[in-house]
C-alpha cells in the first residue's frame, strides 16, 4: 500500500522526494521513465535556454568591434544538450531512488477504483496528478510534425532553416524566432493582433517589437492562419490575405493541460483543465493536481512551488500558496522580459541606458523597469526590459515576499555597475 502517488514524472518528482524522504511509501508513475523529469528539462526550459545562450553570443558577435561573426553548428550544440539532459535525468532519477520513492514505468489513469497501471489497481492514500500540457494545435493546421512542427521538433533541429514562419507570440513563439533569427534564418513571425501582446505595458511592446526587428524577425501583425499542410515538401499557409510557402512553419499557439490520465466523472475537467481549488484538491477526496494540468500557470516553477506546497500540506503542514506573486518572464535577446506581481496606477519606471554600463552591443538603451505600489507604498508588482530580466525579477519576487514597502526597499544597496541598480533608481522615482 502507498501512502502517496504521483501521475507524471515532470516537476511532481519535487513532491515524491520531499515526501519519500519524510518516510512516506511514494511511487512515481511515468509513461516513459528516460522522460523523467518533464517537459521542462527534455522538451522545453532546458534545452531552449541552451539554444538562447548561444544566440547570445551570435548577436553580441555582430557588433563592430569584433573582427568576425560567430556561427553556429547546431547539430553539435544538439549533442551537448542532449548530455546535459542525460546527466539531469540521471540525476533525477537517483535523487527519487535515494529517497526511497518507487518508479514505475507505465501509463496511468485515475479511475473509480484508484490509481490503474496495466493490470494492476493501487489505493494510496493520496494521489497527485501531474500530467503536464500538451502542444495546442489549431484545428485547421494540418501538422505532420516535419515540416509543419511544434517546438519538440524544433528544439531537435540539426541544422539551421533558411526559413522558418512562426505562428504565435507567446514565449514560445518569441524565444524561437530570437534563436532562428540569430542563428542566420529568414524568420517570419505571424500573429492575429496588432502588437505582439496585449499584456506587455505598451513602451515594453513597442521595444521588443523594435528588438525583433532589429534582429531581422520580419513582424506579420494582424494575421491569422486559415488552412496550413505540407505540399512538395514546403509548408503551405493561407491566411486572410495570401497564400505562401514557407520551408518549416512552427505551430507556437500554446499549451493545454494534459487531462488524458483522468477517467472517473469524480474529478471535475472545467474549461480542458482538472478542477482544483486553492490548496490544489481536485473534486475527489484524497486527489490533488498540481502544474500544468490544473491550468492555473502554465510555469515549470509553478508547477514546483505546486508541488512542493501539495507535500506539505500531506505532511500536515497546511498553507496557501500565492500564485499572483510568481514571476513570468520571456527569454527573448539582447533583452527579456518579466513580469510580477499587480499593476497599479501608482508607478515609476527608468531606462537602463541611464546607467551606462555596456552600451548599444547589449541593447540595453531599450530596456526599462516599472514598478508599482499600492495606496499605503507597499511594491505591489513589476515590468522589466534589460539583460537578463529573469535574473532581476527575483528580487522584487524577494520583496513582494518581504511585503516591503517603498521606503524599506530603497534601504537596499545594490552592487555597482550592474543592471539591478534600475531598481534603486526607480525605486527613487515614486512621489
Amino acid at each position: 500500500m502507498y501512502d502517496v502517488i504521483i501521475i507524471g514524472g515532470g516537476l511532481g518528482y519535487t513532491a515524491a522526494i520531499v515526501l519519500g524522504k519524510a518516510g512516506k511509501k511514494v511511487a512515481l508513475i511515468e509513461k516513459d521513465l528516460s522522460h523523467i523529469g518533464g517537459t521542462c528539462l527534455h522538451n522545453g526550459c532546458i534545452p531552449s535556454k541552451n539554444l538562447l545562450h548561444r544566440a547570445k553570443t551570435v548577436i553580441e558577435s555582430k557588433e563592430d568591434v569584433f573582427t568576425k561573426k560567430a556561427s553556429v553548428n547546431l547539430k553539435n550544440i544538439k549533442e551537448k544538450i542532449e548530455a546535459i539532459l542525460q546527466k539531469s535525468t540521471s540525476a533525477v532519477i537517483n535523487q527519487c531512488k535515494a529517497a526511497g520513492v518507487d518508479l514505475i514505468e507505465g501509463k496511468a489513469e485515475i479511475t473509480d477504483e484508484g490509481v490503474k497501471v496495466g493490470n494492476k489497481i493501487f489505493n494510496p492514500a493520496y494521489t497527485i496528478i501531474a500530467t503536464g500540457s500538451k502542444p495546442r494545435i489549431p484545428s485547421e493546421i494540418e501538422i505532420d510534425y516535419k515540416k509543419i512542427i511544434t517546438s519538440d521538433e524544433a528544439l531537435k533541429m540539426e541544422h539551421i532553416p533558411k526559413e522558418i514562419s512562426i505562428y504565435g507570440t507567446g514565449a514560445i513563439g518569441l524565444e524561437m524566432a530570437t534563436v532562428f533569427a540569430a542563428f542566420g534564418s529568414k524568420v517570419n513571425l505571424i500573429y492575429r493582433h496588432e502588437n505582439i501582446s496585449r499584456k506587455f505595458p505598451q513602451a515594453i511592446t513597442q521595444n521588443l517589437e523594435k528588438q525583433l526587428k532589429n534582429i531581422g524577425v520580419n513582424l506579420i501583425p494582424n494575421t491569422s492562419i486559415q488552412k496550413a499542410y505540407v505540399k512538395n515538401n514546403k509548408a503551405v499557409i493561407h491566411t486572410q490575405d495570401k497564400t505562401f510557402e514557407t520551408e518549416y512553419l512552427l505551430v507556437a499557439t500554446g499549451r493545454v493541460p494534459d487531462t488524458d490520465a483522468v477517467k472517473t466523472d469524480k474529478i471535475a475537467i472545467e474549461k480542458g483543465a482538472v478542477k482544483t481549488d486553492e490548496y490544489f484538491r481536485t473534486t475527489m477526496p484524497g486527489v490533488f493536481a498540481i502544474g500544468d494540468c490544473n491550468g492555473k500557470l502554465l510555469l515549470a516553477h509553478a508547477a514546483r512551488a505546486e508541488a512542493l506546497n501539495v507535500a506539505d500540506q500531506i505532511l500536515g503542514n497546511k498553507e496557501k500558496l500565492n500564485l499572483k506573486n510568481i514571476p513570468k518572464f520571456i527569454y527573448t535577446l539582447p533583452l527579456s522580459y518579466a513580469n510580477i506581481g499587480k499593476a497599479t496606477e501608482n508607478s515609476a519606471s527608468f531606462p537602463l541606458s541611464y546607467l551606462g554600463i555596456s552600451g548599444s552591443g547589449f541593447g540595453d538603451k531599450n530596456g526599462m523597469v516599472i514598478l508599482y505600489s499600492d495606496d499605503e507604498n507597499f511594491i505591489t508588482g513589476a515590468d522589466i526590459l534589460a539583460p537578463n530580466a529573469e535574473e532581476l525579477i527575483g528580487i522584487i519576487a524577494a520583496a513582494l515576499t518581504g511585503e516591503l514597502d517603498i521606503n524599506t526597499f530603497k534601504k537596499t544597496i545594490f552592487p555597482h555597475p550592474t543592471y539591478s541598480e534600475a531598481i534603486d533608481r526607480t525605486l527613487r522615482r515614486f512621489r
